[in-house]
């Protein structure tokens, strides 16, 4: 297939199919093998749009869409299901799940939206509103997405003096369980800890994934700056007391 200046998505459809056809790579994938590239070409997309940088945007969103023509493309070859039945999947799904716009025309706010996604999602035969969020979640993303749907069923604190208070809560807790030299309590209560400021940064329209991977910036450019100054003056970390380290972190700061 000779380069073009612009393609359709057929176009791109016939590609994956010769593709499939006649290299040997493609030829042998399967779901299991696509599915750890696809979470990495998912994080690639993420670091893309933390960097603003669209160039990559557009080359990334690229790769998680040939990620599901080739899924399509593997389901079709067992008459599972094709990329056509993908589109209608999710076209039938965003009409019924937006009946303001589709149904009814009416104005309603983005916290009224979030409320009837998750009712409309129990109306399906959903079985919870928590059984949408994916085991295989990381554990602080799967925190934030849990509570955001409890939340948006009414289960949440009532202000943020209140999800405050369970910080403070979880805090003695925790301490009590040091005191008692109980690990497996400890981990449990660190874990409740970790919980309760996630519904803090929630409480106050914060991500705490965006807010969390900032300080791991942060600090990532302190600790390099620190490192570099500590070579320059001719140590090395082992030879600093922690009261030198410190007056050099202070430094970098």
């Amino acid at each position: 297939m000779k380069n073009k200046k612009s393609y359709s998505i057929d176009e791109l459809l016939n590609i994956m199919d010769e593709l499939r056809e006649k290299c040997p790579w493609d030829k042998e994938q399967t779901m299991d093998s696509l599915k750890i590239l696809t979470i990495e070409e998912s994080y690639e997309l993420t670091e893309a749009i933390d960097e603003k940088n669209y160039e990559e945007i557009k080359n990334e969103l690229g790769d998680l869409l040939l990620h599901i023509i080739f899924y399509s493309k593997i389901a079709s070859e067992t008459s599972k299901f094709n990329f056509n039945d993908v589109v209608k999947s999710i076209s039938q799904k965003l009409i019924n799940r937006h009946p303001h716009v589709f149904q009814e025309s009416k104005n309603i706010s983005k916290k009224e939206v979030e409320k009837n996604w998750e009712k409309i999602k129990l109306s399906e035969g959903k079985s919870s509103v928590l059984s949408g969020v994916p085991k295989t979640l990381p554990s602080l993303t799967k925190s934030i997405r849990i509570q955001k749907k409890a939340s948006n069923s009414g289960f949440k604190f009532n202000s943020l003096k209140d999800s405050k208070n369970k910080i403070i809560e979880e805090l003695k807790e925790i301490n009590l369980e040091i005191k008692n030299n109980n690990l497996e309590n400890i981990e449990s209560e660190f874990g409740d800890l970790l919980f309760a400021l996630i519904n803090y940064g929630n409480h106050l329209g914060l991500n705490p994934e965006n807010a969390l991977e900032k300080t791991n910036k942060k600090f990532i450019k302190r600790f390099m700056k620190m490192e570099k100054s500590i070579i320059n003056d001719n140590f090395t970390f082992d030879q600093l007391s922690k009261n030198k380290l410190l007056q050099y972190w202070q430094k970098s700061k």
